[in-house]
């Protein structure tokens, strides 16, 4: 499965900030735990990634339902 192919895989997602200044992405699902951590910078920099895929997927959709 490639980064592109939906998946019916189920999962839990937390955010949020640690106790040492850094930001936790907590994901849990298909009996597996990973927490990772990230500078706040790297953070930011992940933010931004998935903002830009939110942004792209928006506009594949606009360009599915004009041809549908």
């Amino acid at each position: 499965m490639g980064i592109d192919k939906e998946s019916d895989i189920a999962a839990n997602l937390q955010v949020g900030p640690t106790d040492r200044g850094m930001v936790r992405i907590y994901v849990e699902g298909g009996g597996a735990e990973i927490p990772m951590d990230f500078d706040p910078d790297e953070a930011e920099e992940i933010a931004d990634e998935i903002k830009a895929a939110a942004a792209r997927a928006r506009a594949m959709g606009q360009t599915s339902k004009r041809r549908g």
